[in-house]
C-alpha cells in the first residue's frame, strides 16, 4: 500500500519543508525529497545568512552559492507564487500561475546544512511579461527541455549550462489579486487563497 500523498498547502512561507527533486548522479534517476526553504551551507556555520533566494545574475561566481549552482542543483515544483503590488490602500498580494495551469519547475540550488537536512534557495531573475507588472524579479521558471540538464550533476560549466538552460515562456504567466489573508504564514490550508479577490 502506497503512503497518502501530503495535502496540498496554499502558504508555504519560507523557513518551512518544502518538495523538491534532485540527481545525485548522471546514472542515477531523480529523488523527491524534503528540503529546507533557506541555505546556508554547513562550512558557513550557524549564524551566516539563510537567504530562500539566490540571483541568476551572480549565483555562479558567488563564493556562498558558486559550489551549490555547479554540483547540487534541484527543482522546486510549484503551482504558483505570490507577490505584493504597492497600492494606495496598502500592499495588494497577487497569485502568479500558469495561463494553462501546468506545473511550475522553480530552479533551485541546495546543500547540506550544519544539522546534516539540506537547505535550499529558488533562483529569481528579472521579472518578464506580466509578471514585472507586480514586482520587479521572480522565480526561475524552467522550461520541460531544461529540466534533466538542470539536475545533471556532470553539467558543471556554466557556460554550457547558459546554452541548454532556458526559462519558460514570458507570455505563459498571469496573474490576480487575492485575498490579504495571504499575509498570515499560517494560513496554509485555504485553497480559496489562490481564487480572485
Amino acid at each position: 500500500m502506497e503512503p497518502d500523498a501530503p495535502p496540498p498547502r496554499y502558504n508555504i512561507p519560507p523557513g518551512t519543508w518544502i518538495s523538491g527533486i534532485r540527481q545525485v548522479a548522471h546514472d542515477s534517476a531523480p529523488e523527491q525529497l524534503e528540503l529546507w526553504w533557506g541555505y546556508r551551507p554547513k562550512w558557513a556555520k550557524g549564524r551566516s545568512a539563510q537567504p530562500i533566494n539566490a540571483r541568476v545574475e551572480t549565483v555562479a561566481t558567488s563564493g556562498y552559492f558558486k559550489h551549490a549552482f555547479a554540483r547540487q542543483r534541484c527543482i522546486v515544483p510549484a503551482d504558483g507564487w505570490y507577490e505584493w503590488l504597492a497600492t494606495e490602500t496598502g500592499k495588494q498580494p497577487h497569485y502568479l500561475t500558469r495561463l494553462d495551469r501546468e506545473p511550475l519547475a522553480f530552479a533551485g540550488i541546495y546543500a547540506e546544512r550544519e544539522d546534516g537536512s539540506l537547505g535550499c534557495a529558488i533562483l529569481t531573475e528579472p521579472a518578464r511579461g506580466r509578471a514585472a507588472e507586480v514586482h520587479d524579479r521572480m522565480p526561475l521558471i524552467l522550461d520541460d527541455a531544461s529540466l534533466e540538464p538542470w539536475l545533471d550533476p556532470d553539467l558543471t560549466d556554466r557556460e554550457t549550462m547558459r546554452s541548454v538552460v532556458r526559462h519558460l515562456e514570458a507570455g505563459l504567466i498571469e496573474h490576480w489579486p487575492v485575498s490579504r489573508d495571504v499575509n498570515r504564514p499560517g494560513n496554509d490550508e485555504d485553497a480559496g487563497l489562490i481564487n480572485p479577490a
